[in-house]
């Protein structure tokens, strides 16, 4: 081995820091553990399988929040391929927040259901510990391989319901659409790659694809054509992981075909880790602001307008659901480039996220106690006169379609109104006039999903017998730890619309 490439690899040895990621170690060993236990338990007993995974997530949240809510250590590791700042230990703590609570709901999901369980709940952990990583992200290799991992998991998850012929289909769309993205994404990587690469240019570097690098030769080659592609290109890949437009086609049948408990994965985790990775880009590539800043501001307002219009006619509340989640990502957006003037934009970010987790997850926890045999076909007729069949499900839909619509006192407003007063401060007066026809337009399509919950549908019935899903009442499944999952996101709703004081501390935006 020459001496050089010796002196490398070891100088990239010796700044390994293994306790650095230790959530995601952890978060890899327990979902092999899972697959351990299910071949050395007896069959009766897999049941408390989920519980552990559960469990196992509990004690490493609880661990972060009270021993190490700012990380072990701060900066560079692994040879600069990762970096753990504040951000990306507030998200980590959202990633787990979110697995918890996606496992709940398979638990409830695959309830009198034949299909392996076990296997479902790994993928998520390995999900979770990719998308963390991904968000630590300081160097292109490690952002791609974090992220393919997790778009397989995503793959398998999606079509579990294999069976379902939605499911099925919805699986085929996500895999067609997945590799696309990741084809534009790897090749905007390796056009900036050759760019920063090219000993002709200013700044240039041997390890071009990590950040820092890449940023001192952007701004010393602002002007370059060919790193200005690749940029596009990158934007291009990532805002398919969020959900932007144009990249958007594939959220509604997605969204209906995939479980429930995959649905909210991809609606939560996946579109938070997206933005993760974009706000650390768009530091990256702030050279380049005279084009990013219109693109990114052209793609939240076509976002912003085709997520809200194309909600206004849907009946199945999946696809609802989807349509809603890519009008938040242009709201979110808007944050992003706010970040550019108002540095607390990128805290306010992170605390709509939050914001956007419980509210999800109570509208999630509501909608998969619904009687309905598959859940990709749940309408907006069987939520009838849910709140009084059963108030607490009722209260708790309410309340979570109430935060993400924005209504006060809900964290959700508190949320969108951060990121007005960003974009305000920021001088982004088209795009705030555009975010405010968005949330006038939602507030239709939002307002249709609680009067469903709160009035009866009536309707025509057949003469034929009832299927058992039909004779079924909401939350007949409701357990003591639903309640208390489901109570979660509704006191969290609640508590951070009126009071933000530890939270914004922790984010750094108050």
């Amino acid at each position: 081995m020459p001496t050089e490439l010796y002196n490398t690899l070891s100088q990239t040895a010796a700044t390994n820091n293994w306790a650095l990621i230790y959530p995601e170690l952890i978060l890899g060993c327990l979902a092999l553990g899972l697959l351990v236990l299910e071949v050395i338990l007896p069959k009766f007993s897999h049941g408390v399988i989920p519980r552990i995974a559960i469990l196992g997530q509990l004690l490493l949240l609880g661990y972060i929040l009270v021993f190490d809510r700012t990380g072990c250590t701060h900066g560079v590791a692994f040879g600069g391929m990762i970096e753990l700042t504040q951000t990306a230990q507030v998200l980590r703590v959202f990633f787990l927040i979110a697995s918890i609570f996606v496992c709940y709901l398979a638990m409830v999901s695959f309830e009198n259901k034949t299909l392996a369980r076990i296997e479902y709940f790994a993928i998520t952990l390995v999900i979770t510990g990719a998308l963390s990583l991904m968000a630590m992200s300081n160097h292109f290799v490690m952002l791609f391989v974090a992220l393919e991992t997790a778009t397989v998991g995503f793959y398998i998850l999606v079509s579990y319901f294999r069976q379902n012929a939605l499911s099925l289909e919805a699986g085929l769309k996500y895999l067609i659409m997945g590799a696309l993205s990741s084809a534009i994404l790897l090749f905007g990587i390796v056009l900036l790659y050759g760019a920063a690469s090219n000993p002709a240019l200013a700044s240039s570097s041997q390890d071009s694809m990590n950040f820092d690098n890449l940023h001192a030769f952007l701004a010393a080659n602002s002007t370059d054509r060919v790193a200005l592609i690749g940029m596009i290109l990158v934007i291009a890949g990532i805002a398919f992981k969020i959900g932007a437009f144009p990249f958007q086609v594939w959220v509604p049948d997605v969204y209906q075909g995939a479980p429930l408990s995959t649905t909210a994965l991809l609606a939560v985790s996946s579109k938070a880790a997206g933005f993760a990775i974009l706000i650390t880009l768009v530091e990256v590539f702030a050279p380049l602001s005279a084009w990013l800043v219109p693109l990114l501001s052209g793609v939240a307002c076509l976002t912003i307008l085709f997520g809200n219009f194309a909600a206004l006619t849907q009946r199945n509340l999946k696809r609802v659901i989807g349509l809603s989640g890519v009008s938040h990502a242009g709201f979110l957006l808007i944050g992003v480039i706010a970040a550019q003037a108002v540095p607390q934009a990128t805290a306010w970010v992170l605390f709509y996220l939050f914001a956007y987790l419980l509210g999800s997850m109570a509208v999630f926890g509501s909608l998969v106690h619904l009687p309905k045999a598959a859940d990709a076909e749940l309408e907006l007729d069987d939520l009838g006169d849910l709140a009084k069949k059963n108030g607490f499900l009722g209260f708790a839909l309410t309340v979570g379609i109430g935060s993400l619509a924005g209504i006060p006192p809900l964290a959700g407003f508190i949320g969108k109104f951060l990121l007005f007063v960003a974009a305000f401060k920021a001088e982004l007066y088209a795009l705030l006039a555009v975010a405010i026809v968005g949330v006038v337009v939602s507030i239709y399509y939002y307002f249709g999903v609680i009067k469903g919950a709160f009035f009866e549908i009536w309707r025509f019935q057949d003469d034929e017998e009832a299927t058992p899903s039909e004779t079924a009442q909401p939350g007949d499944l409701l357990t003591w730890l639903g309640r208390l999952t489901i109570g979660f996101a509704l006191v969290g709703s609640i508590v951070l619309g009126v009071f933000q004081g530890p939270v914004g501390a922790w984010l750094g935006g108050w």
